[in-house]
């Protein structure tokens, strides 16, 4: 099959686009208000950019509390999220008041950051603190939410030493989980590696 995405007429029950982009990491984001509230929610476009710097950016399906207390703040966390938090991380996506307690509500407790204000998932094994670089907005088409890229430098890399072998991260520890489109996840349970060529 083919389809152009002008009209996104392509037959299937739901939009495949998401299905076929994946597995996608979750970005996991803490933030907070300009009063101080503290928001947490997922983010499934999201990925890491850069090294140098360290930079890392989440996708936004219409303007949410996670973008607009960022760029408010300067200031955000992304907290892995992992098999063991799956329906903690999955409560936390409920579109609920602004002003709510998502972590709070999921069962979760906080930990405090070393570089910015919002605290981390104390559950999670690794958490990314980061400050707010630039929002990059999308096309919007007319009756579709406004879409936009938030971008942060990491400032600050959290990880929990019980996922830490001979110097190196296990993932397969971790069982990090990713979004697979339509309501599927996976999770990190086996790796191979391939050494990249010599030319």
């Amino acid at each position: 099959m083919f389809y152009t995405t002008d009209n996104n007429v392509h037959g299937l029950r739901h939009d495949p686009f998401k299905t076929l982009v994946a597995p996608r990491p979750i970005g996991w984001v803490t933030s907070l208000s300009k009063g101080g509230d503290i928001n947490l929610a997922p983010y499934s476009f999201f990925n890491a950019m850069s090294t140098d710097p360290h930079v890392v950016v989440f996708g936004s399906q219409g303007r949410k509390d996670s973008q607009t207390n960022i760029e408010d703040t300067g200031e955000f966390v992304c907290n892995l999220a992992t098999w063991d938090l799956r329906d903690a991380m999955n409560e936390t996506s409920a579109m609920v008041e602004p002003g709510v307690n998502e972590m709070e509500r999921a069962g979760l407790d906080a930990a405090p950051s070393r570089m910015v204000k919002p605290p981390r998932v104390a559950a999670t094994p690794v958490a990314l603190e980061c400050r707010y670089m630039q929002t990059v907005s999308f096309p919007q088409k007319p009756g579709h939410p406004q879409c936009a890229a938030v971008f942060g430098e990491v400032v600050g890399i959290f990880i929990d030493d019980s996922v830490i072998e001979d110097g190196m991260i296990d993932i397969t520890r971790m069982r990090t989980i990713a979004r697979c489109g339509y309501q599927d996840y996976t999770s990190v349970d086996t790796i191979f590696s391939m050494i990249r060529p010599q030319v």
